[in-house]
């Protein structure tokens, strides 16, 4: 690599020091990127080693760690749930992450030291560190990282991940030798999509010989090596996964625990809440808004609420008749009564009212604005008006009888099946039959179409459009439980995923909005924000403006102050 970077179109390095050079002190790096848009092309990070942001962090001791139930399965790749890197991401480590120091805002150095981007955007090169080890003893090598981003963004038959539409752009990745790795793009994307994409903390490393021995499958595999700062020692199903610290961690002075012990608990359950109020356990992730208020009138107790990258709604299958008319959809749409329906779960979980794009982006429709809209107003008179006009006209006057109702096993979801049976029966004369299941069940009943409506949630791993677009409306998208095809929609998120230019771009954007609306992929139930509470003994994180709850997963820079 050349001494000097060559600059990124939107970053100055003058008024970038200025605001970062606590930070860049902080970090030992000759520059910290603020963000992902911020990133240099040319990144030596060779110096660079993550600490906790206190000063004498204390060794030892085992954090008791409350999250939500026992993972579905056991493929991090292939799932869309917290349930399995809330417990599993810290056995692994990532090419480039997420700082766990600042929320997850800076993209940092992990397994790759140090990066370049070249100038026509069309190749990534990451230089890997030299002598880290898989828990097994095996050393990690560039072979390791390609099979594994080869995997994500080119699945196997029979493997489904949902993150593989964030690399559709990647023509190949290469290891040209042992400890360097290139992607290599058919075209141009944002250089801050690309390396957010790659920084995701879903898209954790594994060993090459892993994925053959298993033949690329690892639902089943309940053990098998990372390079991360803790190891499994045992689990109990439905109980306990215990993590140990890895002796042979690369980045040294990490971890500071001995070790984490991760009690699972139904999520938004009393149960989970009761762990952490009683001292049962350290810390909660995803606990109900009642503990939350409870937390924050106890001393020495601490709790916020983020963002979360999920949208809860539900979803009708467009492969069934008369489902496959966009009338038919609509007028489900226009049925549910969404200021209700997030009242119904404010002591379970906290909510807000949106539409089909997240509603705290840049690229919503202001929420004053929403709520004038039909579909989304108090007063849903006009909404369900509308709806029986729409049913009329595809030749459903009289309702429907007897629809397949799937609900996944989760509190949230069984008090919106409730109501939303209610709501689609009062209004339209639509009779569901409600069929709760457990989450792996849900999913695969999904996947293979066995449901007429399905009430459920799902995930995305950025902010961009370009990644959930792709994901949960766009055909053949891993998440499109639907089975939604728009081709003006298709042909608009192409556009999308190619635009340079911001302005253009938010355009485009906004254009998707009124075909989503006429021909709904999904019935937007809620967006969610999370709820985490700690003990403030707790240290060596900050969760004050997490989006999401799946970038800063891994735990090494946690400590506890206490005897």
């Amino acid at each position: 690599m050349s001494d000097k970077p060559v600059t990124h179109p939107w970053w100055s390095r003058r008024d970038f020091l200025k605001t970062s050079a606590a930070a860049a002190a902080a970090y030992g790096m000759p520059w910290g990127p603020a963000s992902a848009a911020d990133l240099p092309m040319e990144f030596d990070g060779s110096k660079f080693q993550l600490a906790a942001p206190e000063a004498n962090p204390k060794r030892g001791g085992t954090l008791r760690y409350g999250i939500t139930m026992r993972p579905p399965h056991f493929d991090i790749h292939q799932s869309g749930t917290i349930n399995n890197l809330g417990s599993q991401a810290c056995m692994f480590d990532n090419l480039i992450r997420r700082d766990p120091r600042d929320s997850g805002k800076t993209i940092i150095p992990d397994l790759a030291h140090s990066w370049e981007i070249a100038k026509d955007g069309k190749t990534y090169t990451f230089m890997l560190r030299k002598g880290v080890q898989f828990h097994d003893g095996a050393e990690l090598t560039a072979e390791d990282v390609k099979a594994t981003f080869d995997r994500i963004s080119k699945p196997p038959q029979g493997i489904s991940i949902p993150r593989s539409v964030l690399f559709k752009a990647v023509s190949e990745i290469a290891a040209p030798d042992k400890y360097t790795v290139q992607f290599k793009l058919s075209e141009p994307r944002p250089p801050s999509f690309i390396m957010s994409a790659i920084a995701s903390g879903w898209n954790v490393v594994l060993r090459k010989k892993t994925l053959e021995d298993n033949g690329y499958n690892l639902r089943k595999v309940e053990f098998y090596p990372g390079t991360g700062p803790f190891k499994s020692v045992k689990r109990v199903e439905n109980e306990t996964w215990v993590m140990e610290k890895n002796p042979n961690y690369w980045n040294k002075g990490l971890p500071y625990l001995d070790g984490i012990q991760f009690y699972h608990a139904l999520p938004f359950s009393t149960e989970l809440g009761s762990a952490i109020l009683s001292g049962r356990v350290d810390y909660v992730r995803i606990t109900d808004p009642v503990t939350a208020r409870k937390a924050k009138e106890t001393a020495g107790m601490k709790t916020t609420a983020f963002n979360q990258s999920v949208i809860q709604g539900c979803w009708v299958n467009s492969k069934k008749k008369p489902f496959d008319d966009p009338r038919v959809r609509r007028a489900m749409h226009l049925a549910f009564d969404r200021h209700t329906l997030v009242d119904v779960v404010k002591d379970v979980a906290p909510m807000r009212v949106g539409g089909f794009i997240y509603p705290f982006s840049e690229f919503a429709t202001p929420t004053e604005e929403l709520f004038k809209r039909i579909g989304y107003q108090t007063d849903t008179g006009p909404a369900l008006k509308e709806a029986k006009a729409l049913l009329a006209a595809a030749g459903q006057a009289n309702g429907m009888q007897g629809l397949d109702f799937l609900v996944r096993d989760v509190p949230t979801f069984k008090l919106w099946a409730q109501a939303i049976q209610a709501m689609l029966q009062e209004g339209l004369n639509i009779q569901c039959n409600l069929r709760t299941v457990v989450e792996s069940v849900w999913f695969d009943d999904t996947a293979n179409g066995h449901f007429d409506l399905a009430v459920g949630a799902i995930v995305s791993t950025l902010l961009d459009p370009s990644d959930y677009f792709n994901a949960w409306y766009r055909t053949g998208g891993p998440q499109n439980y639907g089975f939604w095809n728009n081709e003006k929609f298709n042909a608009l998120v192409d556009q999308i995923d190619r635009e340079i230019d911001p302005a253009k771009r938010k355009e485009l954007v906004r254009q998707t909005e009124p075909l989503m609306e006429a021909d709904p992929p999904v019935l937007p139930i809620s967006w969610e924000q999370i709820n985490d509470v700690w003990f403030d003994y707790v240290k060596g994180h900050n969760p004050a403006e997490y989006f999401g709850i799946y970038d800063v997963a891994r735990h090494d820079t946690m400590w506890l102050d206490k005897a």
